[in-house]
């Protein structure tokens, strides 16, 4: 992963199931990691996540976090943030605030504040082995079919030229 044009992000919002399927399903990612993100301080207890490689001449981090941003409930600052915090986990300075003013900049799209914060990354736990790359190990399970094919009927309708077609295709009927 030294290519220049890779970069990582972590994103947290809702479910790592439903983000690690929704991110997988994209042109231009290489790895994604499913488990939990800590950051620092407020932040610092483990929350479901994802880390992101991406190659940044196919996606772009402004493209990822709007994505990230219509693909969970970002507006909602319901009781279970603890366990899914609304997050942009950022690796360094230039990035978070890269980060921040895609973020700033988006706000328009939302009837209501946006309440992602952007974090610096501070740790990383995997899941299972047995539970990464759920939804294309399990594409037909209830929970994928609920939760997590709506949202890649969402990819294909508003971000139809970011999706991976023949991966895509593996999931939905």
């Amino acid at each position: 992963m030294h290519n220049e044009n890779f970069s990582k992000i972590g994103l947290g919002g809702g479910c790592h199931w439903c983000t690690e399927g929704v991110f997988e399903s994209l042109i231009g990612i290489k790895v994604v990691n499913q488990g939990w993100i800590a950051s620092s301080d407020n932040n610092a207890e483990l929350s479901e996540a994802i880390e992101v490689y991406f190659d940044q001449s196919l996606i772009s981090l402004q493209t990822l976090i709007e994505i990230h941003l219509h693909t969970h409930a970002s507006t909602a600052n319901h009781s279970m943030r603890k366990k899914y915090r609304s997050a942009i986990y950022t690796y360094n300075d230039v990035q978070n605030q890269e980060a921040s003013k895609i973020l700033d900049s988006l706000q328009s799209d939302f009837d209501k504040p946006i309440i992602t914060q952007v974090l610096p990354f501070y740790s990383f736990k995997a899941n299972k082995d047995e539970l990464q790359n759920y939804l294309y190990n399990s594409p037909n399970k209830p929970f994928c079919k609920t939760y997590i094919h709506p949202k890649l009927r969402l990819l294909l309708t508003r971000f139809k030229y970011q999706v991976n077609d023949e991966k895509i295709a593996l999931c939905l009927e």
